[in-house]
Formats: structure tokens, C-alpha cells, sequence
């Protein structure tokens, strides 16, 4: 709910935490309900688990941010780099 809250507030946070999970989708999300490009809850716990030590800790609101900052730059930094590949030939 804090989160929600924060995006409301913050809609630069929701660009980022959609582009995010649309990275983190499951593969064939389309084929199973609900139908929603999410996570699976493996990933999530393993992610949450990497990152904090713990499979059922809630990040907060400038965790979240600071990593949605870095996963934006690193998705450009990787467009950029694969637009210089392409444009050298």
C-alpha cells in the first residue's frame, strides 16, 4: 500500500516499476491466469532473498526507488550499447 501511495504521489516512480516488471515478467504470463505480465513468486523470493537476506521482507519506498533509478539506467546503458553495435557496421 505504501508503495501505491508513492506512486501516486511520485509518477516517475510508476514509469520506472512498470518498465521494471515488465522485465521481471514470467515467461508465457499470457497463457496462464490472471494474465498479467508479473513475477513469478520464485523469482520474487530470490530477488527479495539476494537483496536483503530475507524471502518475506517488504523493501521500502527509497530501497524501491534507488533500485528503479539503477534498473532504468542499466536498460538504457544496454539500449546504448546495442544501438552503437548495430551502428558500427
Amino acid at each position: 500500500m505504501r508503495i501505491a501511495v508513492q506512486c501516486l504521489a511520485r509518477p516517475r516512480l510508476l514509469a520506472r516499476l512498470a518498465g521494471a516488471a515488465w522485465c521481471f515478467r514470467r515467461r508465457g504470463w499470457y497463457r496462464r491466469p490472471p494474465f498479467l505480465p508479473l513475477p513469478s513468486t520464485g523469482y520474487m523470493r530470490w530477488r527479495l532473498h539476494t537483496a536483503f537476506g530475507d524471502e518475506q521482507a517488504a523493501p521500502n519506498v527509497a530501497d524501491l526507488d534507488s533500485y528503479l533509478k539503477w534498473a532504468a539506467w542499466m536498460r538504457q546503458q544496454r539500449d546504448v550499447e546495442a544501438f552503437r553495435r548495430t551502428d558500427a557496421y
